[in-house]
């Protein structure tokens, strides 16, 4: 039995002894193998890392392009990705903001109820902004005319033309920062609506001057017209874009337009005329055509109504026993007729344009009025 516990203490102790040193070769080699591992493992990523600098240094960036393809590039963005882009580098916002860029853009969106009357306005109000009429240089009775001016201007205007919040680098007088002013719908400018007042009966085939105002979540307007005499500011809002246009004429809507084509008046023109309800109203373009004199058998072939000097004007739209339904004017003496029962019937314009015959036609009422 002792030695039996003898040999069982002796075979610990040896184990004991042995068993550290036994393993040492087994961690030495672990330790290496871990070593070679990162190290190839390092070498292989540092491998792609320069390959991959490698294909982007071969492949080039936006801006190593071609002055020409990445002009091609830029003017195929929409106006939401030209923005975008701009705000890449120094170099691209002075690419994305040129004005041939968003002249095609101002066109497609804006160009057919952006007129003439519509760009002299907004050339004043760049004008005054940038103060471009040097009040300070100015001396006497101008230098007080030219004040006054630029008060009513903006003080009338201050909900019209409000400050436009441009970034800092964009020329007022450029066409990126026309387009974000009637975008956001801090600039109102001047353009006519057909059948106002959300197509009230007694504006049917009718187109009045207004000063817009654009509304983006809508995609609508909201519309102020001219003062009718004591009345308040006539407003409507929510007119869609179907219902617009740019003045075909520059003549203001208190003002008489100067008619050129009464000698070339025959039945079957299709004319737009000036009206008036009272002369402290302001006009309103009405749609009607050339019809033919009673005495007129209204065969083409002896129809001598193109030489007479009367012309008679039909408004289709209304029944044929109502007091709007016709009126008549002379071609030689015409200037502006009428009463206050009537109103008054101004100048003429006749209508060249097949889009703009089309464009009434489709806005024709679905059954005849009964106004009379």
């Amino acid at each position: 039995m002792l030695l039996f516990l003898l040999s069982c203490i002796t075979l610990v102790f040896t184990i004991k002894l042995i068993t550290p040193s036994s393993f040492i070769p087994s961690l030495q080699w672990r330790s290496m193998l871990s070593m070679k591992l990162s190290s190839k493992l390092g070498m292989k990523m540092e491998t792609q890392q320069t390959r991959s600098s490698s294909i982007a240094k071969d492949e080039g960036t936006l801006l190593d392009l071609p002055d020409p393809i990445l002009d091609a590039i830029l003017e195929r963005l929409p106006p939401a990705g030209l923005c975008r882009m701009a705000a890449v580098s120094t170099f691209l916002r002075e690419k994305c903001n040129s004005d041939h860029l968003w002249d095609r853009h101002m066109k497609w969106k804006w160009g057919r109820i952006i007129g003439q009357a519509a760009y002299q306005e907004w050339r004043w109000h760049v004008a005054f902004r940038n103060g471009s009429l040097h009040l300070q240089q100015t001396t006497g009775l101008m230098h007080h005319l030219l004040r006054l001016l630029k008060h009513l201007w903006f003080g009338s205007r201050k909900n019209d033309t409000a400050t436009l919040r441009l970034p800092s680098h964009l020329p007022d007088d450029s066409i990126f920062s026309w387009y974000l002013a009637l975008e956001s719908g801090t600039f109102w400018f001047p353009a006519q609506i057909y059948n106002r007042q959300n197509g009230h009966v007694g504006f049917l085939l009718s187109c009045y001057d207004a000063k817009l105002c654009y509304d983006h979540q809508t995609d609508t307007f909201q519309a102020r017209y001219p003062a009718h005499g004591m009345l308040d500011i006539p407003v409507e809002k929510d007119v869609t874009w179907d219902r617009l246009r740019a003045a075909p004429v520059e003549t203001p809507p208190y003002d008489l337009f100067t008619s050129y084509c009464l000698n070339e008046l025959h039945p079957g023109d299709h004319i737009e005329i000036q009206w008036r309800r009272n002369k402290e109203f302001p006009y309103g373009w009405w749609y009607g055509v050339v019809g033919h004199l009673d005495a007129c058998d209204v065969n083409e072939a002896n129809c001598l109504c193109g030489s007479s000097d009367t012309v008679v004007l039909e408004f289709k739209q209304y029944a044929s026993d109502s007091r709007w339904r016709r009126t008549l004017i002379n071609r030689r003496e015409h200037t502006e007729k009428g009463d206050e029962v009537y109103g008054f019937y101004g100048g003429i314009r006749k209508l060249r344009s097949s889009q703009e015959i089309s464009k009434w036609r489709r806005l024709w009422p679905p059954q005849v009025l009964e106004g009379v």
